[in-house]
């Protein structure tokens, strides 16, 4: 937070929820929880398949890591993606969040090693999409992809790839939505990923900031 683009559109984006007495934010939230709710867990044509990671200190896989993977599987086995891109990095010295689900995949669900792509470098959303854009680039894939994640990460990954210009469907990771406090409150964390983004994006686009446009297109 040390870093005076995302103070400045952190502001921005503070003062609209507050001269709208919070309905901004309410909005944000409102349609990140109808995305996790509504995305269904199965692809409708995307031949290509982006696995988002998760934080996994010392290689532990969690609860909402493993889910994201088993779906990976069950689409595996559903519908054999001709590529599926392996996302996120890790700390120095520990495998990447790539290496463990391709770990996990061939192990439990059989995928052929000749249709995984690891991204090792990566260690946020933005990053992750970034980097994938340009394995995409290297693999000349063409084409709708597959975002791959938890149901509560959904609205910030379409919202980043739109802005990256990768066209993309959504698939979630869980079977539905449980109404958790735990899930609530990464809901409500992502309303406000999602609120800094897009209001901040529209700033930058409006004060015809390319510095700031640059972060996030």
């Amino acid at each position: 937070m040390i870093d005076r683009d995302v103070l400045h559109v952190g502001s921005v984006a503070l003062a609209a929820c507050v001269l709208s007495a919070g309905l901004v934010y309410a909005g944000y939230f409102v349609h990140t929880f109808r995305v996790a709710r509504s995305t269904p867990c199965e692809p409708r044509t995307g031949r290509c398949l982006l696995l988002f990671g998760k934080h996994a200190p010392g290689g532990r896989i969690d609860a909402d890591f493993d889910a994201r993977i088993a779906r990976a599987g069950t689409l595996w086995r559903s519908h054999a993606p001709e590529r599926m891109v392996l996302l996120g990095g890790g700390p120095d010295g520990e495998p990447s969040e790539a290496e463990l689900a391709r770990a996990v995949l061939i192990e439990n669900a059989a995928v052929d090693e000749s249709v995984l792509h690891l991204e090792r470098e990566s260690r946020d959303t933005l990053q992750n999409l970034r980097n994938a854009r340009e394995v995409l680039r290297a693999a000349a894939h063409q084409g709708p992809v597959v975002l791959l994640t938890s149901r509560y990460h959904l609205a910030r990954c379409r919202q980043f790839a739109r802005q990256l210009g990768i066209e993309a469907e959504l698939c979630a990771a869980e079977s539905r939505l449980a109404l958790t406090p735990r899930t609530l409150w990464r809901l409500a964390g992502e309303a406000g990923y999602l609120c800094l983004l897009d209001i901040g994006t529209r700033w930058a686009r409006l004060i015809r900031s390319k510095r700031m446009l640059a972060r996030v297109t």
